[in-house]
């Protein structure tokens, strides 16, 4: 198939990536260079390759690599920010929910129904205060003008309506639900995805496998990690958008690293469930345990959120403290408790958090990762490099913007203002536009507007209709189209963050004679 059924100039590939890196790295002086390509970075790059700039990003491993794909998949509206009065952080999440759901992301981020169950185990003085943050999270949406059609309100329901929506949850007790709704990104790497790829249409280059061994306000020493060459990129203006890595590159940062864990279940172990779940924390009036039905055969349950100590890992562990707190919390409203070996997969993501005491566990400190502020940071290091660090995946777009303000800013650039609130990404498009689309409305979901070359890959070789793994909806076809237009440079690549099979052990051991057949047909239609 051409690559010019993909957005125009976004398809990043293999060939791409040699050629970008050799040109990046050949003595010329670029605009900025974007240091880490999660969604943060690669929200940095698109901004500011859509101000005019020339612009180089890197990250060590692959889009998303890090923090960026261990999320709960949510666009949060900023509801429990509410609680602990940050009012700005919780309108900031309002207002970015808004601008993915409604202009920049419309086919990647949807509205997700939730029911907080009524058992026995929440009183009616914990279920009239959650109700009264629904319905502060209406305001807050209301705040942020995101339409009423594209979030609908908050309600009460009878335990008729709860059971339905809910029907793992156990009956007896059970005095009715609250239902509530905020956002949910089809697939948080997608997200970043289509980020790197919108801004590589706008000229950027993106560079996977290529680290950076060291920075400067002028530029950085790296290495390409499939070759082992290191070379110089040199840049007026550098943004770290490293997350937890970031204080590996800059002084005088300090990261406090928590830990967010998800256990996968297998869809069919909790039933049909047409909304997710809240289920309270004992003992926390602001904390719950989220039931994420995925559209693909599976659950994740999570989530934790546990101090890390020491070197940060390239890929967290996942404890079995953590896996039996939340099949503990889960069990207390089910009929039948998950036991441990249902549990088919676990995966644990850091969170990049700002340690804004003077040295960590000082009187005054935080005692847990949990009361520390969400609120982002953007610092500029002596010599020049802008580090940005903190917030979450909801509000990456803000973050991008505020740290090329500041990167362009202390380096003299002159630059533009950001027009990222009101830039599609590839793919997106009105709703009326996707429901027109002739492609399954699963792809849609993925794709956007690029659904139906994806699916003309299954009409011009039926063999790519095959899932890759019996009983998950993803197809060989997307494999390829992985390969050929989304960066995906092996096995890893494929399985682990363009498509979450990886997630689960067994389906990746099963899937890896199919990623390795994508590469080597993409490889083969090399000229």
């Amino acid at each position: 198939m051409s690559h010019i059924e993909a957005a125009p100039g976004s398809s990043l590939g293999a060939s791409r990536r040699t050629r970008e890196l050799a040109e990046a790295a050949d003595g010329r002086v670029a605009d900025v260079l974007v240091v880490g390509l999660g969604a943060t970075g690669a929200g940095a790059a698109l901004d500011a390759a859509a101000r005019g700039l020339d612009v180089v990003a890197v990250d060590a491993h692959d889009l998303a690599f890090g923090t960026s794909r261990w999320s709960s998949k949510l666009i949060h509206g900023g509801l429990r920010y509410l609680a602990s009065a940050q009012f700005d952080v919780a309108h900031e999440s309002a207002v970015e929910r808004g601008v993915l759901m409604t202009r920049t992301a419309p086919h990647l981020v949807a509205a997700q129904p939730f029911v907080l169950p009524l058992t026995p185990l929440v009183s009616r003085a914990q279920a009239s205060l959650a109700w009264t943050g629904f319905r502060a999270g209406d305001v807050l949406r209301l705040a942020a003008r995101t339409p009423r059609r594209v979030l609908p309100a908050p309600r009460r329901l009878s335990a008729t309506e709860a059971r339905h929506l809910a029907p793992a949850v156990r009956g007896a007790g059970l005095r009715g639900g609250l239902l509530s709704w905020d956002g949910k990104v089809t697939d948080d790497v997608a997200l970043v995805t289509a980020l790197a790829r919108t801004a590589a249409a706008r000229g950027a280059r993106v560079l996977t496998r290529v680290r950076a061994l060291e920075l400067t306000g002028t530029g950085a020493r790296v290495r390409d990690e499939l070759t082992g060459e290191e070379g110089e990129i040199r840049a007026r203006a550098v943004i770290n958008a490293t997350g937890v890595w970031a204080d590996g590159l800059v002084d005088g940062i300090r990261i406090r690293p928590s830990r967010g864990t998800h256990l996968v279940l297998r869809s069919e172990r909790l039933g049909a469930l047409p909304a997710g779940l809240h289920v309270p924390i004992p003992g926390e009036t602001n904390r719950f345990v989220l039931v994420l039905p995925q559209g693909d055969g599976r659950v994740y349950v999570g989530l934790t959120d546990e101090p890390v100590e020491g070197p940060v890992p390239d890929v967290p562990d996942v404890p079995e403290t953590d896996i039996g707190f939340l099949l503990d919390v889960l069990g207390a409203v089910l009929d039948v408790p998950v036991a441990r070996d249902e549990v088919v997969g676990a995966f644990a993501g850091l969170r990049p958090l700002l340690d804004t005491s003077g040295h960590a566990g000082v009187e005054g400190a935080p005692a847990r990762t949990s009361d520390i502020s969400r609120r982002h940071a953007v610092l500029t290091s002596p010599d020049g490099v802008t580090t940005v660090v903190g917030g979450k995946l909801t509000t990456y777009r803000r973050m991008a913007q505020d740290a090329v303000d500041a990167a362009t800013a202390a380096r003299g650039l002159r630059a533009a203002p950001s027009p990222t609130a009101a830039l599609p990404l590839v793919g997106a498009a009105a709703p009326e536009h996707l429901r027109a689309l002739p492609a399954p409305r699963r792809l849609v979901r993925r794709y956007g507007t690029e659904a139906a070359a994806v699916h003309a890959l299954v009409v011009q070789d039926p063999a790519l209709a095959r899932p890759v793994v019996p009983g998950h909806p993803v197809t060989r076809a997307e494999l390829v189209w992985a390969v050929r237009h989304e960066g995906a440079l092996d096995e890893s690549d494929l399985l682990d963050r363009r498509t979450r099979i990886g997630l689960i052990p067994g389906d990746r051991a099963e899937a890896l004679a199919a990623a390795r057949e994508a590469l080597d047909r993409t490889a083969a239609a090399r000229p």
